[in-house]
């Protein structure tokens, strides 16, 4: 299955979960011995890790830790898709929610402030069906 590419077909069945849990994101190498890892960004600073908070006790400092809810994104968009990503993040933006973003194989993954889940929720299922959520400046000069 190669993805979807279309932003209004993605748009159109666009649907979102939350995760059960409250993952923070932390120094990997804080991360205690056979605590779950949901996922990693290797950076030239270093490994970061999103985990469960309840699962890390005294590995690192979680309680600083950005508390998110994990949302999965219920599209398959190809990797190569267009718009989808500047789609999400744009309306929770505009609705004043902080997002990060996981891209895996097979869905995007965003990540917010816990307080904010079911609200960021109900703004990205508003976009269902819309085609065209925001102004997205075209390429200027020299861009390719």
């Amino acid at each position: 299955m190669s993805g979807e590419t279309d932003l209004g077909r993605m748009l159109g069945m666009l649907t979102v979960d939350r995760r059960p849990g409250v993952f923070v994101v932390v120094d990997a190498a804080t991360v205690p011995e056979g605590v779950p890892v949901h996922a990693t960004v290797v950076e030239a600073e270093g490994t970061t890790a999103v985990v469960e908070r309840g699962d890390v006790g005294g590995g690192g400092d979680p309680g600083s830790a950005f508390a998110a809810a994990w949302l999965t994104v219920g599209v398959h968009s190809a990797l190569e898709a267009v718009g989808l990503t500047a789609a999400l993040s744009g309306a929770l933006a505009a609705a004043g929610i902080p997002c990060n973003v996981l891209a895996g194989r097979h869905h995007d993954h965003l990540l917010v402030p816990v307080d904010e889940g079911d609200r960021a929720v109900a703004v990205l299922e508003g976009l269902r069906g819309s085609r065209a959520p925001v102004d997205v400046p075209a390429p200027g000069p020299g861009a390719g």
